[in-house]
Order: structure tokens, then sequence, then C-alpha cells
């Protein structure tokens, strides 16, 4: 009876293998560490959270769905905040997607100073979330501020407007998320730098002037973008906080109210005590209605989006 010698290169092989996935798991442990302890654990928590009473100082007490009850039943300021909030969304991606798109058509043009340009454009996507720009968006726009001084100089009665009253507040916020394109921009310039000369000089040659090369050419290769941009800011039109806590911190009567300002303010009020439970709650819905919103829109794809 023969007995089978080891087969040194297959075993040569495996340990490679090992050292491989070794390897492989060591550089991966930060991130498997980091998405555990700040990503999946803490919206373990919050789910439990979500149907208890908690405090954060005393133990959270189970309670059932008493929490989403109250919310869908008894919250009238849920419903405001979840409007206010759609209707930034609504009105301020589209705006903010489209003004992306033109700056980004403009900036495609070679030039030498088209790398300041750009840099110029992008600047306000870097620090237009941070506090010192939401502090310096609300003394603009101030009844002594820099933008009635401007439209005062032109339009007389317009130098003591009152931005941040019940009608035009929601605006200020509005204008200040489309200032933040760039991002956007770059995004639409990366594509734009895609599309291939030769179906400019084919529409060319069959007569079609420039509007007409964007509307058959530009327009239709650009759309996957489009959806792209689409989908990222709606999902950030909905999450947005810092414009509506440090600008109007949802004044006045709530007609700035965002979604996860309301949220923050039950899990961490000015006075009283924190309701970390019933927070938790309105993360969850809010968790719920922007997946619903982003396959809406993943169920349009296929009628606008040309996949080349």
């Amino acid at each position: 009876m023969s007995t089978r010698s080891p087969d040194r290169s297959e075993s040569g092989f495996s340990r490679w293998i090992n050292r491989e996935s070794t390897a492989g798991l060591v550089f991966s442990m930060p991130f498997i560490i980091g998405f555990l302890l700040f990503m999946l654990i803490p919206m373990g928590l919050s789910l439990y959270y979500s149907f208890c009473k908690y405090d954060i100082v005393n133990p959270p007490e189970f309670i059932g769905l008493n929490n989403y009850i109250r919310i869908f039943t008894k919250d009238a300021t849920f419903t405001k905040a979840l409007g206010v909030t759609a209707y930034y969304a609504l009105i301020g991606t589209p705006l903010k997607v489209i003004f992306a798109l033109v700056i980004a058509l403009i900036m495609n043009h070679e030039s030498r100073a088209v790398g300041f340009y750009r840099a110029t454009y992008y600047l306000p996507s870097i620090i237009g979330g941070s506090v010192a720009i939401a502090i310096l968006w609300r003394r603009m726009f101030e009844s002594t501020g820099t933008i009635n001084a401007i439209l005062g100089s032109v339009f007389p009665g317009m130098q003591n407007f009152n931005w941040f009253g019940e009608g035009p507040a929601i605006w200020v916020l509005i204008i200040l998320t489309v200032w933040q394109f760039g991002s956007s921009m770059l995004i639409f310039l990366s594509s734009l730098k895609q599309i291939p000369m030769e179906l400019y000089e084919a529409a060319s040659i069959d007569g079609a002037n420039g509007f007409r090369r964007f509307w058959t050419v530009t327009l239709p290769l650009l759309t996957p973008t489009i959806f792209f941009n689409l989908v990222q800011q709606t999902i950030n039109s909905f999450l947005a906080f810092t414009q509506s806590k440090l600008i109007t911190n949802g004044e006045p009567r709530n007609s700035t109210l965002f979604y996860t300002v309301y949220q923050y303010n039950k899990a961490f009020p000015a006075q009283g005590k924190s309701q970390m439970g019933y927070a938790s709650a309105l993360a969850w819905i809010m968790l719920i209605i922007v997946s619903v919103v982003t396959l809406l829109l993943f169920k349009t794809r296929k009628k606008w989006v040309y996949d080349a």
C-alpha cells in the first residue's frame, strides 16, 4: 500500500492564502471596530430605546409602541417639522442640482484661470456647513445686514425687509443650501469631461445648434450623474440640521423647524427632562422615510436615466 507524499506547493499556497487573509483582517479591523462601535451598536441601542421611556439619567423603561403611537396621533409638531423638511428638500434639492449643472457647464470651457474658479466655487461646500457660516448667514440677512443694504440701494422699500418672517425665513435656508453647490458641480464637471467630442462634432455636422447639442447629447449622457446628485442631495436635505438650528432655531412659529432639529430638541431640551426614547423613535421614522423616498427615486430611474 503506497502513501501519497504531501504536496509542498499546495501547502505553500495555503500558507500564502493564510498570510493574505490575516493581513487583510488586520487592515480591516479599524473599519470593523469603528463600524461596530459607532454605527451598528448605537443603531441597535437606538432601536431599543425607541420602545422605551428613557431620559438618559434613569434606566430605560420599556413601553412598547407608545412612542410611535404618540408621534402619529398626538404630536402636531412632528407633522409640522416633517412638512417643513419635505418642503425644504422638494424646493432646495432641484435648485441646487440645476445651479450646480449650470456652473459646471460654464466651468467646462478651457481657460487659464479655470482651476482657480473651480476651487473658488467649491469652497462654499467645504465651509458651508460650519457654525461660522451659519452665524455669518444670519447676520447677512438681518434687517440691518448686507443683503438689505444691497437691495435697499436698488429698491428703497427693501432696506428694512424682514427675511426671518414666517414666509421668507425658509427661503433664507434654501438659498444657503443652493449656495453649497460645489460638490455637485465637481461631479457634473467630471462627467462632462467624459463625453466624447465626436458626438458633438456629429451633431454639429447634422446642423444642431448649441442648445440642440446640449438637449440631445449632453443632457442624456448626464442623466446618470443627475440621478446620483439628486439622490445624494435629497438625503442630505432630509438630514439638514445646522442651518435651521443656528440661523433660525426653527422660528418663527416652527416655520423653519427641520425634523432633525425637532429630534435634537426632544433628546437634549433646553429645559425639562430629556426624551431620548421619543427622539430615537423619531430617528427611526426618518430612516424609514428617507429609505422610501430613495426607493421611489430608484423606481423612476428607468423612465428618464440614460444608461449607455
